[in-house]
């Protein structure tokens, strides 16, 4: 076998008093027997579903205890256990992370994660190469999820000011099983999934993961998702130095456009919610309304051992994603209006995104002296191009809409169709050079390195001659931090990190918002420019349990700023300081747990000169405000517990603080406290039957917002079984 590299309900709580207490937690543990820890008998290693020692990233040069950032990983079991099926379902176990949606000029109603105070659509990686393209992601094919906090450019590359995630596939191994779940629930919930590995001789293993889903939102009128994937993977050469793993991802969805309620106001003078109208309601038509996205993506890991220390890869993916909607979002009339009534305004986009890359790199492990190095060196190289194709529309779209009673069977005159050509095509091509180290100084310090050489270019091609744009950068990222081992059991570190934002990040495939979209009046401004500093600290606790905590500072400098009338400068500077709270892992032989809390204080503190409307960050109107999207306190708590050796009951809180959905800060949603239960009940080891139960009071909510337009309503309760099989 080769040897893994470099593995060695409201709240009155005070955040920074509680992240010092836990920094120094160490010093309990270290205080018996004059700083040593009582000895302990280990006999052999248990199983710890819900607590990871490594990442499966390999710029990460040592364990995840060792590393002077924090990371948190959302594991398979954690997945399954709460009954999470997408993307945003698995993250909201994550405090920290919120969602936005988007506008009609941008991606809307995908996957939109915001990360320790900023937008990270554009920093979502699959098994380390970038997942661009708009997308509403499931977990089918997912073994886990790593977000990586904090700037992260030396990592990640641009973009990454608040932090990245990385998604970890299933892939073909040295295994024989076949698996899968049927489930049957409320709100007409039907999925079934499969996962089947299975050996060819003794140096080989295919592998098929797939799914269908299909089932209607609760508590939303006339809004159902329908969605199917699968992912077949072959690995050659298990056993030997050389081996070569291959995949592809199809994923489809047809689910119902939803623009939930619209805010009561959008002048920007007054703080207000949504309106104040049943979350059932649906002003969208069932019968034009739509969503349709498609992904094809494929992947050739290419392996070989030079010896035990000294291991290459060469990853390469193509992928196609597409991303088509029509969609109707209501809003409030203006003064003199009708009273109760909704004017509507109809949105349509089609994009499709070709995404080509390449990464090559060594790991390796080798001394100086006493001074142990383990090393990862690697070079990437991508292509990517997002096409945009018109709405071409005829008709007339029915307006308004009764406020308080919306028929969504009502007819429209509407029909929309798209272009068979792009309107506009946004090329991208990204060329890098980086280096990790993880220096281990003596038997209690570790150093962390990182440094990483960007090229970026992108142009834009318009049918339109004012749109044509073109932009090119280089910029420079890096990553130190230092560990100190007060014991086998912890450590306390301090971390520096950096990340470059340049214009076009999203390739024209994002939201928009503060001149992220390439145009003339951004070409030529200089990357936005993130630095952050973090100390913290990590602790094996009981049985297994994982303790971290952080405290950060993060400054935004060189951002992109209205200082006229379309005229942007990189003048701007946003802060964000924050403490982090975390615990994975088992309490018990019995007793799971998944839990943390997030504190973020965030300023918009240089703005421009003029006032640019509630959508700019930038506008000199928003100097002091909060970050839009951002929710000051967030946290989660997950956990299970095995009654009997054959019935584990669990169940777990999500807390989010009130969100400001504009710069201006006039328009924000509510916080709310989430309670989810599950039940299990193995008959046998190849048999069991889950029961989940999610949104136990059925609490009527918004998870995502976008600016001064509309919240979209998270789901009612819902109940669902699942019988689980492997043989």
């Amino acid at each position: 076998m080769l040897k893994v590299l470099g593995q060695k309900a409201g709240f009155n709580f005070k955040p920074v008093s509680a992240a010092v207490a836990l920094i120094f937690v160490g010093s309990a543990f270290a205080a018996e027997e004059g700083g040593a820890l009582p000895e302990l008998e280990v006999q052999g290693k248990k199983e710890n579903p819900y607590k990871v020692e490594k990442s499966a990233n390999q710029k990460f040069t040592a364990t995840l205890k060792d590393t002077p950032k924090s990371v948190t990983v959302v594991t398979q079991d954690v997945i399954r256990d709460t009954g999470s099926n997408t993307f945003q379902d698995a993250l909201r176990t994550v405090p920290g992370i919120t969602f936005g949606s988007g506008e009609g000029g941008g991606s809307a109603m995908t996957d939109r994660p915001f990360i320790r105070g900023f937008d990270s659509q554009s920093s979502i990686f699959v098994d380390g190469l970038r997942d661009l393209g708009a997308q509403t992601r499931e977990v089918f094919a997912i073994e886990q999820m790593e977000v990586l906090k904090g700037p992260s450019g030396a990592f990640d590359g641009r973009g990454s000011a608040g932090g990245s995630i990385n998604i970890v596939t299933k892939r073909a191994k040295a295994d024989n099983f076949t698996s899968g779940s049927i489930g049957l629930g409320t709100d007409s919930y039907r999925r079934a999934t499969f996962d089947g590995n299975y050996m060819i001789g003794d140096d080989a293993a295919i592998r098929l993961v797939g799914m269908v889903h299909d089932a209607d939102t609760p508590g939303r009128d006339s809004v159902d998702v329908k969605r199917w994937g699968f992912m077949p993977s072959i690995t050659l050469g298990l056993n030997g130095p050389t081996s070569a793993t291959a995949n592809w991802y199809h994923f489809e969805t047809d689910d119902m456009s939803d623009r939930g309620l619209p805010y009561a106001d959008n002048s920007g003078v007054l703080h207000h919610r949504p309106l104040s109208v049943s979350k059932d309601n649906f002003y969208g038509f069932k019968d034009k309304d739509y969503q349709k996205t498609d992904s094809d993506i494929g992947t050739l890991e290419l392996k070989h051992a030079f010896t035990d220390d000294v291991v290459l890869r060469n990853t390469s993916r193509y992928g196609i994603s597409k991303n088509k909607y029509v969609t109707t979002r209501a809003l409030v009339q203006a003064a003199g209006g009708a009273s109760g009534l909704l004017n509507l305004n109809n949105q349509a986009r089609y994009t499709k995104t070709e995404t080509l890359s390449n990464l090559t790199d060594v790991s390796f492990i080798f001394a100086t002296g006493t001074i142990k190095h383990t090393m990862n060196v690697g070079f990437e190289w991508s292509k990517v191009e997002t096409d945009q194709f018109a709405a071409l529309t005829t008709g007339t779209l029915s307006s308004p809409v009764n406020m308080y009673d919306p028929d969504p069977s009502r007819p429209s005159n509407l029909d929309v169709s798209f272009s068979g050509t792009p309107s506009n095509t946004t090329t991208s091509r990204n060329h890098s050079l980086y280096a990790f180290d993880s220096i281990e100084l003596s038997e209690k310090w570790i150093v962390n390195a990182g440094l990483r050489y960007d090229k970026f270019k992108i142009n834009r091609d318009s049918t339109t001659a004012a749109d044509n744009a073109t932009a090119d950068h280089t910029f420079w990222n890096y990553q130190l931090g230092a560990v100190y081992k007060i014991n086998d059991r912890g450590n306390v570190y301090a971390s520096y990190g950096t990340s470059s934002t340049p214009v076009g990040l999203n390739n024209g495939d994002g939201n928009q918002e503060n001149g992220y979209l390439l145009s003339g009046s951004t070409a030529n401004l200089r990357p936005e420019r993130t630095k952050s500093f973090e100390v913290g600290t990590k602790w094996d606790v009981l049985d297994g349990l994982s303790l971290t905590a952080a405290a950060f500072y993060t400054e935004k400098y060189d951002a992109r700023v209205l200082v006229a009338n379309d005229v942007y400068a990189n003048a701007g500077e946003v802060k964000v300081k924050g403490i982090e709270l975390g615990a994975a892992g088992k309490i018990s032989d019995k007793w799971n747990v998944f839990a943390g809390y997030t504190y973020l204080d965030t300023e918009q503190s240089k703005t421009g000169l003029i006032a640019g409307g509630m959508t700019d960050l930038g506008s000199a109107a928003n100097k002091g405000n909060n970050l839009p999207g951002i929710a000051k306190n967030s946290a989660s708590l997950w956990t299970t517990y095995s009654v009997l050796p054959a019935l584990t009951v669990g169940g777990g809180a999500f807390y989010v603080d009130k969100v400001y959905a504009d710069p201006g800060n006039s328009l924000y949603v509510p916080s709310y406290v989430r309670w989810d239960a599950m039940a299990s009940y193995k008959f046998d080891d190849r048999i069991s039957l889950q029961l989940n139960l999610q949104n136990l009071t059925d609490k009527r909510y918004f998870n995502q917002t976008y600016t001064r337009h509309f919240a979209t309503v998270a789901p009612g309760r819902l109940a669902f079984v699942s019988l689980n099989f492997k043989f």
